[in-house]
């Protein structure tokens, strides 16, 4: 997968669709996985495989995934639930169903933020505090 950065704003529409950034369309396949992020704040889009990845990493820092952890079972388990499936139409849109947009608070602005491997769907006005919290400058003093 090549990179994904960016911030780019959009709107949904009525139907919960929502067109992606041409950069976004010219380098993702077809098959789409979204799930809200693990504190409900925005929505996560991956590629499948790098979807994997990244449940797969989670456990990581855990000492890896073990089927015999029963803690980790449930975990993974709800990790899995909660993505869905997700196709790119012709239009270069893609479709939010209604509970995920409500669970992590999407209306119809929305801005669309490239993170390497991955993009987010954020609220644009949450996007926008979540921006004002962060210092940026500390990494360079």
């Amino acid at each position: 997968m090549s990179e994904l950065i960016g911030e780019y704003r959009h709107k949904l529409d009525a139907k919960g669709r929502l067109s992606l950034p041409a950069d976004f369309r010219k380098v993702l396949k077809q098959d789409l996985m979204v799930t809200p992020d693990p504190k409900d704040q925005c929505l996560y889009v991956f590629e499948t495989e790098a979807f994997t990845a990244w449940v797969d990493s989670l456990f990581e820092s855990k000492g890896g995934w073990s089927p015999s952890n029963s803690v980790m079972v449930a975990q993974r388990k709800v990790l899995n639930s909660r993505a869905k499936k997700c196709d790119i139409d012709n239009s270069g849109r893609i479709h939010l169903s209604q509970v995920l947009r409500e669970q992590v608070g999407l209306d119809k602005a929305v801005a669309i933020i490239g993170d390497t491997d991955h993009f987010e769907i954020w609220d644009a006005q949450r996007w926008d505090d979540f921006c004002a919290e962060v210092d940026v400058a500390s990494l360079v003093s």
